[in-house]
């Protein structure tokens, strides 16, 4: 059968195993990778013993038709479509900022723009012989220089810091700059388009995310992931984190349908006998909730891109490649994603008693992530051999590499800047604009302070409104922070719930981290404001 011959195969090409595990730098060797396995065992277990009885496999059917192989020339479309380019090869839509976006992009961002427009381009003429269509070379000048942002002065910028109105700026760019990585390592992504799937409408396991969330937030609002998922793993953490074999020992497959299903009736109502629930129990509930959602956590579109990734040459192409792929997702799969690698890694930090280590926990957890329903049959077991290990891989990556694949990069908030710059030049031609600058700019206080080296960093949530802060070399955000709170002490708030933002200027709005040197950062963008604000984050 495919399952036990997993083993003989596996035997069988120890070679070729060895040399993918060398290409990977950071190996996992072939005794973790029999978990793997076994995790696949468990998991085909599980299913067939939750089939039975049930009527049928129409729901699976449905899943095997959640994605399809795009059309020729219908990618490049959709994916000049998701960066908001539309415009460049059908000119009877209107996108207002495609010229100005295109002027912030590099040469191999360009590039990747371009020989998208080409393909599209000649898919038209060859479908419909159109009498006009954009021509590539009007579009594509010369690229300018761009500014350069100074490294680790003006601070890290994690997801969530910047407005919404940037953050669409971001997806755009991070969308181009993903594309153009792949393609200068030569290494063709075949994306999968997402089709509408029949899922449940309500309950808890084989929900889609965002509508798991939409209920979750009736009744706690604000909530950014779901709350069966962080009740399952408060549950294993109370039970504590030393057990040998944590996420990798499974409960009982009858015992684990007959959990899910009481789960479903009594979990909102707060009648679920959680004392009752064992530790691996529940471990195998949250990887079954991950493996029912309709759609793979890491998305129909991105899931191949994800698993490309170790086609890239080197370590740093890959971590950045995850780190675009982070910031591309939906915020409801990447905050989902976030809360399981910090549990994993809060799992990790107790390896002296449990046993599971960066490389345990990563193949145990990879088919869970990977493998959605119908997954199997769409590939052959030479191809389920060979990703076994790319994606115990990614896995390990994002775990490991956490705190800085959900951060946005540097280069690309330089980008976003140039972007809002660029804008801003285009709206001063326009006489009521700059009339209406002029006045803000006349009220502004700030501005001979700015010059005499101090800014004005406002505070209007507090008593006191503002302040005048010396600008010196070694003044950080979370100086500035310290010195508020030392001059109002009525403020009955934790200093680690203020935070200090950059309003205005180049950017819409930054919450800054605390080792942000303000003069760097004063000097990229001197018509910013500067406002302390209390924020629970």
């Amino acid at each position: 059968s495919r399952r036990t011959g997993h083993y003989s195969v596996q035997q069988n090409q120890n070679t070729q195993f060895r040399l993918c595990l060398h290409v990977l730098q950071e190996s996992l060797d072939e005794l973790e990778m029999d978990d793997y396995w076994k995790e696949v065992e468990n998991i085909t277990r599980s299913v067939g013993e939750a089939g039975r009885g049930e009527g049928g496999g129409e729901g699976e059917v449905q899943e095997e038709e959640q994605h399809k192989i795009p059309e020729e020339g219908e990618q490049e479309e959709a994916w000049l479509a998701e960066a908001g380019l539309t415009r460049l090869f059908d000119d009877t839509l209107a996108e207002e900022d495609s010229a100005v976006f295109l002027s912030t992009l590099t040469r191999t961002q360009a590039a990747a723009v371009e020989r998208r427009v080409t393909t599209v381009q000649q898919t038209l003429l060859r479908r419909r012989n159109r009498q006009h269509v954009p021509d590539v070379r009007d579009i594509f000048r010369p690229p300018e220089k761009n500014f350069k942002l100074l490294r680790d002065k003006t601070g890290q910028t994690r997801i969530g810091d910047l407005s919404p109105l940037d953050m669409k700026k971001v997806r755009r760019l991070v969308l181009v700059e993903m594309t153009a990585l792949f393609d200068t390592a030569g290494i063709d992504l075949k994306a999968h388009k997402a089709v509408k799937v029949k899922s449940k409408e309500s309950g808890l396991f084989g929900v889609p995310l965002a509508t798991l969330l939409d209920q979750d937030q009736r009744r706690a609002p604000g909530t950014k992931v779901p709350i069966i998922m962080q009740r399952l793993i408060s549950h294993i953490e109370e039970e504590g984190l030393n057990t040998e074999g944590l996420l990798r020992i499974p409960g009982a497959a009858t015992r684990i349908k007959s959990l899910c299903q009481e789960l479903e009736s009594s979990f909102y109502d707060g009648m679920f006998p959680w004392q009752q629930l064992k530790q691996h129990d529940a471990a195998s509930l949250l990887k079954l909730f991950i493996r029912e959602l309709p759609h793979p956590l890491l998305t129909v579109e991105y899931l191949s891109a994800f698993i490309a990734v170790n086609k890239l040459p080197t370590k740093k192409q890959q971590l950045q490649a995850l780190n675009l792929l982070v910031l591309l997702l939906p915020e409801h799969n990447r905050d989902t994603l976030k809360a399981l690698v910090e549990f994993f890694q809060r799992v990790i930090d107790h390896q002296a008693k449990n046993k599971m280590t960066l490389n345990n926990v990563s193949v145990v957890m990879a088919p869970n992530i990977f493998m959605f329903k119908g997954f199997r049959s769409k590939v052959t077991e030479q191809q389920e051999f060979s990703m076994a290990t790319s994606t115990a891989n990614i896995v390990r990556l994002l775990i490991r590499y956490q705190n800085l694949l959900w951060t946005i990069p540097k280069f690309i908030v330089t980008q976003v800047r140039q972007h809002n710059m660029e804008s801003q030049r285009k709206q001063n031609k326009e006489r009521a604009v700059r009339k209406l600058l002029k006045k803000i700019t006349t009220e502004k206080p700030s501005d001979k302070e700015s010059s005499q080296g101090f800014i004005r960093v406002q505070a209007p949530q507090f008593s006191k409104v503002s302040m005048a802060v010396h600008l010196t070399e070694e003044l950080q955000a979370a100086d500035v922070l310290t010195r508020f709170l030392s001059q109002d002490s009525p403020v009955a708030v934790k200093q680690e719930e203020l935070y200090l933002y950059e309003i205005g200027g180049n950017i819409k709005e930054r919450c800054l981290d605390g080792e942000t040197y303000m003069k760097d950062l004063f000097h990229l963008n001197p018509s910013a404001e500067w406002v302390i604000k209390a924020v629970q984050r």
